[in-house]
């Protein structure tokens, strides 16, 4: 991998010529010396020296960091948030075992074959099943935010 003198002495060793071109579209910058030339644009400097800014050294003002308190805010915002889905989900896991324990206490005529049966039941239990894991996946969030 290279350094940033070897990286700056490449750039330094390749200067880039940009060039202005104006169209219908408005007006377009290129390093293309080809589409330059075809397109008859004017070149905006003859020399750019092209190298990639050293690591921390571009600062992002207007930014505000984030302080310890409002982070704390914010994940007891989200635990508050995520135990409310938590109890929605119970809830919604309660109602669909009793309909599916209602489903499987009825059993029609037409019914003979045990396989209509499991058939009708699918989509009950895919739905407790649902609800199932996402019970287990908003503990795991809870969980983590303890950490």
């Amino acid at each position: 991998m290279l350094g940033f003198p070897a990286v700056n002495a490449l750039a330094q060793q390749a200067p880039t010529e940009i060039f202005k071109c104006r169209s219908e579209s408005g007006v377009v910058y290129t390093n293309d010396r080809r589409q330059a030339e075809k397109e008859k644009c004017e070149p905006v400097t003859a020399r750019v020296n092209v190298a990639p800014s050293r690591p921390g050294a571009i600062r992002t003002p207007g930014f505000p960091r984030e302080t310890t308190a409002s982070s704390a805010s914010a994940r007891e915002r989200q635990r508050e948030v995520l135990e409310r889905e938590l109890v929605a989900e119970q809830q919604a896991l309660k109602q669909a075992q009793q309909a599916l324990s209602e489903q499987e206490a009825v059993r029609s005529g037409d019914e003979r074959n045990y396989a209509r049966v499991l058939e009708r039941l699918q989509p009950y239990k895919d739905t407790v099943q649902n609800h199932e894991k996402n019970i287990q996946a908003l503990q795991r969030e809870l969980a983590n935010l303890k950490n």
